[in-house]
């Protein structure tokens, strides 16, 4: 018999899944795939149990519970002064992978092309291939990740559909600023170009900075979905529950693609996030603060070491250059570090189509200061 040819030939197994199990087989504590080593809030926890014990366990409505919905677009009027309908523009996902591939499915063609900015989160690329379209890379500048707009306004061409961006940052903790907004406002104004906002870090940015959220500009948000995780925001990463904020337009074509996806998301953890979002909306904005005591206790700790790097903006990563310990390349300093130091950290280039030369690797701070203590305390005798 003969198999049919990949239709992802270039892709294997993602990077993520790669080093958390060479953590495991190496008992090397695990700083490369980005998720917390402490659990969500107790409010959250108890609802679920309360939901399930109250019988929430048949299928929830396609677009999400009316509960969460109503919430969310508070929460969006709330943060970023828009008043968007929970009925027409609101729709919850499993995951914000699942969102993004939503969003990508329901308006590219064969032969568009969607213009990715690397560093880039590893799902993009597979959306956009298996739906036929190209992805065109532009790359940002390290180490401090801004984006140069003139090379941004190159890559745009007449097949340009979709433009993905991302802040605050995965990988690189970078964040948009204002001045970016306005370039972008200019740069698709009197053009077809739709936008993806991928906002699942909306709330962990540091030093006062305010997250812009594609939501807030009118000239933006006619074109955008807006993407966002509660397994991010509620410390629950294996919830695989987020959202998409689209106009009535978008959201309908997203919803189509959607409903044969996943068609639901689990209904007692929806009732549960709609409780915590109506009984504790402090937990979100409190999070700037509690990221940023982790972000600074790690950086502080690596001091004492001969990596070297600015603070992360935003996130829970942070890139730190090994060029003072090392000539091995990044995947191979990776699994010197996880193998022979007992930490595993993410090699920055496999975020890349065409890496530059760089020294770079990336850090989850999103774990217990014993944790960060224990690892920085390994890091530090290099």
């Amino acid at each position: 018999m003969k198999y049919p040819e990949s239709k992802l030939p270039e892709i294997g197994t993602t990077i993520f899944t790669v080093m958390s199990q060479m953590a495991a087989e190496h008992g090397a504590i695990n700083l490369a795939q980005g998720f917390p080593d402490f659990n969500g809030p107790k409010l959250l926890l108890d609802a679920v149990n309360t939901h399930v014990v109250k019988g929430q366990n048949q299928y929830a409505p396609m677009t999400g519970i009316p509960e969460l919905r109503e919430q969310i677009a508070l929460k969006v009027e709330r943060l970023y002064q828009r008043k968007v309908c929970a009925q027409t523009e609101v729709t919850v996902t499993s995951g914000a992978t699942e969102a993004i591939y939503a969003a990508i499915a329901s308006v590219v063609q064969p032969g568009d092309e969607v213009i990715v900015l690397d560093p880039a989160f590893d799902c993009y690329n597979p959306a956009i291939i298996l739906n036929g379209a190209i992805p065109v890379h532009v790359q940002l500048q390290a180490p401090s990740f801004t984006l140069d707009w003139h090379a941004l306004a190159a890559a745009v061409t007449a097949k340009t559909r979709l433009i993905i961006f991302n802040s605050p940052h995965n990988p690189s903790g970078a964040v948009m600023s204002e001045a970016d907004l306005q370039q972008l406002e200019a740069l698709v104004a009197g053009t077809d170009i739709l936008l993806i906002g991928d906002d699942v870090y909306e709330h962990i940015i540091f030093d006062g900075a305010e997250h812009l959220s594609f939501v807030k500009y009118p000239r933006l948000y006619e074109r955008s979905f807006v993407i966002s995780s509660f397994g991010k925001t509620y410390h629950v990463t294996g919830w695989k529950i987020g959202y998409c904020v689209a106009p009535p337009q978008l959201t309908h074509e997203f919803r189509k693609v959607h409903q044969f996806l996943n068609f639901c998301t689990a209904s007692p953890l929806q009732y549960a996030l709609a409780d915590v979002m109506r009984e504790q909306p402090e937990h979100y904005l409190q999070l700037p603060a509690f990221y940023q005591q982790k972000r600074d206790l790690f950086n502080q700790l690596m001091e004492k070491s001969r990596f070297s790097g600015a603070p992360a903006s935003g996130s829970y990563f942070q890139v730190l250059d090994y060029s003072r310990i090392s000539d091995l390349d990044d995947m191979a300093f990776c699994e010197y570090l996880t193998k022979e130091i007992g930490v595993a950290a993410i090699p920055m280039s496999v975020f890349c189509k065409n890496p530059p030369a760089m020294k770079l690797v990336r850090f989850c701070f999103a774990k217990n200061d014993q944790t960060l203590r224990e690892a920085c305390e390994k890091l530090v005798q290099l």
